[in-house]
């Protein structure tokens, strides 16, 4: 009967040792070919299936230091430099290397894809305030960007946002400011996907999140639950579960923040202090739990260190602002690099000896320790202001200190069951405890996975009524109040646009200029209310008369227009203009002041030219100008041409 319960008793722990090293084994990636890389601010894409699979856009992005450029905005006369990402800007702001990452600057990618396509983004915590376009089209923003530290506020969202990538070329914009965190700039990838492929990455991280949080706060009391009935003979329990609660707290703040998504407007500062007193308090704990389970192997002056080094550094956390804490935070870090190594060493001495159940413990403890390695150094600013490729090749992501604590927790958790089992003799209540407890934690799971997909529905929803106001605004904040048609910034955003592309396909572009003859005297002899009306009138002819869908008419500024004719040539451009005039003088709007007629004319300068790297649209504009002059030269009410 006893060789009978030893050979299933070696069976079970065969049997978990090769289940961890088959999940070890499952999490490492078969296909080792590196993701593309950026170089010099430019990353192609074209040979990716981005349909099949995301990619991080690390690499060299254009960096401008102290500027906050918007899209479109020349960017000639800037000193760009290049920028490694992730990583912090800290050493990038001076020439010697700065101890905060106080500061702004412009982050600028361009992606090259085959064709064209619906593509998203998930944004990561940016440090500490950002604005992102894409094409010029702003699609994710957290807290207020600024340029000082009171005009800006902090926060961190981790976003997932679409857009229309076109084939070709595109530029990725982004804004960052930080006044309040030691390290400033993108500290983690950026990935880029499908629609789809990117929203099951987002989907799947939160769900893994939401089930270690789930698991682990359920532990954590469960293991409380236990120090309440038994405080008098074990401690063990009692730090086991408050470190279990700690991480589940940490994990609801790290990662996917989606403790941001609850409560966005929660202060950052608090949001970051809390971040952090749950790392400070940890280690403490889990130094007090291993002494609790192996007290021979550690000494108690170790633990008393410990226990102060938190306290200090906890106290320290109370009083100072982020920018200060974030600093000295290096310290700890060391120290718990200490820490890990002091219990790794301790781990083999019990390992060596052959204690009881230290195989079980053990496996659990090092899934924890690399974990905790990981987060330490990957958060660590020296990581975050050098290039170290070898450590950033393989620190590809944070929080995983959650997940490794859910590993040691789920071994720890059958360790302490196996020694409440030899102790009271009573496998059989255990086996039924666990089963409920496993019962219980299925359950919370498939509520926390239903109500994560609801809560998912429900963003999806807000953002895509978001989406329409937005485009309603932003369609509003384009037209002119009085007159209907395209307002003058309108104008300069299309002009922009259409003169690069004509510029990249060779293709002429045509300028109108028109403006009312003798304006003035009509406002001052028949009022403003009737001048307004003939604007009125005179912008649903321009409207009316355009019958392409890319050409557009805009009013530049009181009585004068604009009309552009892309992919335009100079008989079409003339054409073109001759009408207009023609259909505004047929309105038959009296103007007793004109000198020219009896009714409102108009004069128009016209232009037309194929873009070239030697002029701009400016260029077009003033000739089109000079030209509306020679006509109210020649006598007004007529077209007069020039070339650029």
């Amino acid at each position: 009967m006893e060789n009978a319960e030893m050979t299933e008793s070696k069976l079970f722990r065969w049997s978990l040792k090769i289940l961890i090293i088959l999940a070890i084994i499952s999490t490492i990636p078969m296909n080792f070919t590196p993701p593309p890389k950026a170089k010099a601010g430019i990353i192609n894409l074209t040979k990716l299936q981005l349909e099949q699979d995301t990619v991080p856009l690390d690499g060299q992005w254009e960096f401008y230091w102290n500027r906050l450029l918007e899209p479109g905005e020349s960017i000639s006369g800037s000193a760009a430099r290049y920028i490694d990402v992730p990583s912090s800007w800290n050493k990038y702001t001076t020439n010697k290397r700065t101890s905060f990452g106080d500061g702004y600057g412009t982050y600028r990618l361009r992606f090259v894809i085959s064709e064209d396509t619906r593509l998203a983004l998930k944004i990561p915590r940016l440090r500490t305030a950002y604005k992102l376009w894409v094409n010029g089209e702003l699609i994710s923003s957290a807290g207020t960007v600024g340029k000082t530290r009171d005009t800006m506020v902090p926060q961190y969202l981790v976003n997932v946002s679409s857009f229309e990538a076109l084939q070709g070329e595109n530029e990725i914009l982004i804004q960052v400011s930080n006044f309040h965190h030691r390290s400033g700039g993108i500290l983690e990838s950026l990935r880029i996907g499908s629609e789809n492929q990117i929203l099951r990455l987002r989907n799947k991280n939160m769900a893994i999140e939401l089930i270690i949080f789930g698991s682990l706060t359920f532990i954590g009391i469960y293991h409380l639950v236990l120090f309440f009935f038994r405080r008098k003979k074990d401690c063990s329990t009692m730090y086991f579960g408050l470190f279990c609660i700690f991480i589940a707290i940490r994990t609801t703040l790290g990662g996917e923040c989606f403790f941001c998504y609850f409560f966005p407007e929660f202060s950052w500062e608090i949001y970051h202090k809390i971040l952090t007193s749950t790392y400070y308090l940890g280690v403490p704990l889990m130094l007090m739990f291993f002494m609790e389970i192996f007290p021979e192997y550690f000494h108690d002056r170790i633990i008393k260190i410990s226990q102060i080094m938190a306290l200090v550094f906890t106290s320290i956390l109370i009083f100072t602002p982020a920018r200060i804490f974030t600093v000295i935070i290096i310290f700890y870090q060391i120290w718990s690099i200490a820490v890990i190594i002091y219990i790794s060493a301790a781990l083999i001495r019990i390992s060596i000896n052959k204690e009881k159940d230290c195989w079980i413990i053990s496996l659990g403890a090092v899934a924890l320790l690399m974990s905790s390695m990981n987060d330490i150094v990957f958060f660590t600013p020296w990581v975050s202001d050098n290039e170290l490729s070898f450590l950033k090749n393989w620190l590809r992501t944070s929080n995983l200190t959650s997940l490794g604590q859910f590993i040691f927790a789920c071994i720890n958790s059958l360790l302490i069951a196996k020694r409440f089992s030899d102790a009271l003799e009573q496998e059989e209540v255990i086996t039924a405890r666990l089963t409920e407890m496993n019962a219980h934690l299925d359950d919370l799971v498939f509520q926390r996975t239903k109500d994560l997909a609801e809560s998912n529905r429900k963003i999806e929803h807000q953002n895509l009524e978001l989406e329409k106001k937005n485009q309603a605004l932003q369609k509003l904040s384009f037209k002119d109040s009085l007159t209907g048609v395209w307002n003058r910034r309108k104008y300069d955003q299309m002009i922009e646009k259409e003169w690069n592309r004509c510029l990249r396909y060779q293709r002429p572009i045509a300028l109108l200029v028109l403006d009312i003859d003798y304006f003035k005297r009509f406002n001052d002899f028949y009022g403003h209310m009737t001048g307004d009306e003939c604007l009125v009138k005179i912008g649903q002819v321009l409207k009316s008369s355009l019958s392409r869908s890319t050409d557009m008419a805009a009013r530049y500024g009181g009585e004068e227009f604009v009309v552009l004719l892309p992919e335009t040539g100079k008989e079409e451009a003339i054409k073109t203009a001759s009408m207009l005039r023609q259909e505004i003088e047929d309105l038959k709007i009296p103007h007793e002041k004109s000198l020219v007629n009896d009714y409102v004319t108009v004069s128009i300068g016209v232009t037309s030219a194929v873009p070239d790297l030697n002029s701009s649209y400016q260029d077009l504009f003033s000739a089109a100008d000079k030209a509306l002059y020679q006509a109210k030269d020649a006598g007004r009410n007529q077209v007069k041409f020039l070339s650029e």
